[in-house]
């Protein structure tokens, strides 16, 4: 037995041995070159690209891909034009002397504009509860739904948005930290903060049907959908796909701009194939494409702050701006912030 169990150890040491020197061997033979040693490209952005062929073996063939598309090259340079944006792999498929090895870089790809400047009118005021830390924002035939952050203080709400009447109100239990809301086929999604799990409920009785799990997203931050798919932000630059029979995960866009990736969506909104995303601990909101995660506009809201009721305790990262809610018979949005004492219902529009 102690001689099976000594062959068993030495196969499965020389396996791993082996898929490891395979790696190192071929690193060790090619590197994938881009032109200018670039880390990032642009979509639609042309790029020369290459192997450096450290031990002047004799390359036979090159395949290029990212993410399992393939990628063909015209005079030694690719083109990038992919689906999504984002966070990528770049690998080159090289063969020589009989053999195939796969080389991999990372890769950036950022959106192909710079996003646009909007700013907004002021249509009408509205009370806004100053205990309410909104975390999201939902109208439904023409009833507005809030949900709400902190320990000891996170509800789910249904209002008259004119007046601030509470019609009903469901109180989380103080372990759990409220997040963002969604509605769709009469159920309200509701997220929880750090503690992996999201509460369904039922529209019309406001009971509570199930709970739900985070599958890799790593946090519960804002919700939204597009009538078929609800999407999830989570603190880092991905906006998931959930499927909202199993919510399981599906994919993920990644947010970017022309320049870098961006991690900052919070409460989200989707209107005719955009996200509008608040962005964490600033006056503004971001316009994403929900299928690129392109960020195409930015509106700035910080004016809105200065003509809101400051009250003793005020300070900067309580009081933010979060919350946003399209009501598509108006067509405005109706934005708030964390303790506010006023809800506002603009118009947005390029600067």
């Amino acid at each position: 037995m102690k001689i099976i169990n000594f062959f068993c150890i030495v196969l499965i040491t020389s396996l791993f041995t082996a898929c490891g020197s395979g790696n190192q061997k071929a690193s060790s033979l090619f590197e994938i070159s881009l032109e200018k040693n670039a880390s990032q490209v642009n979509l639609n952005q042309e790029i020369g690209i290459s192997i450096k062929n450290k031990k002047e073996k004799q390359i036979e063939s090159v395949e290029y891909s990212i993410d399992g598309t393939k990628i063909p090259v015209n005079n030694d340079k690719i083109k990038i034009d992919l689906p999504t944006l984002g966070n990528k792999i770049l690998t080159a498929k090289i063969t020589f002397d009989g053999e195939t090895v796969d080389i991999n870089k990372n890769l950036k790809v950022l959106s192909e504009k710079a996003p646009e400047i909007y700013t907004y009118t002021i249509i009408k005021e509205y009370p806004h509860d100053t205990k309410a830390y909104t975390q999201g924002l939902e109208f439904y035939n023409d009833t507005l739904y809030e949900s709400t952050g902190k320990k000891g203080q996170s509800f789910l709400r249904k209002l008259d948005f004119k007046t601030g009447e509470v019609f009903e109100q469901i109180d989380l239990d103080e372990t759990y930290f409220g997040e963002g809301i969604t509605i769709l086929n009469n159920k309200i999604y509701q997220l929880t903060w750090q503690s992996g799990l999201g509460f369904i409920y039922d529209l019309n009785s406001f009971k509570k049907l199930d709970n739900f799990q985070y599958g890799k997203s790593r946090e519960g931050w804002g919700l939204t959908n597009d009538g078929s798919k609800i999407y999830k932000s989570d603190g880092t630059e991905k906006i998931w796909f959930l499927n909202p029979d199993t919510m399981t995960e599906e994919g993920y866009i990644e947010t970017v701009t022309n320049s870098s990736i961006f991690n900052s969506a919070n409460e989200l909104e989707y209107v005719d194939g955009k996200i509008y995303a608040n962005v964490y601990q600033k006056p503004s909101v971001m316009i994403i494409d929900s299928k690129t995660g392109a960020i195409e506009g930015v509106i700035n809201f910080s004016g809105l702050s200065d003509i809101i009721t400051k009250t003793e305790n005020w300070d900067k990262t309580n009081y933010v701006l979060n919350g946003i809610a399209y009501h598509p018979e108006r067509k405005t949005f109706f934005v708030t912030g964390k303790f506010w004492d006023k809800m506002f219902e603009v118009q947005i529009e390029k600067k």
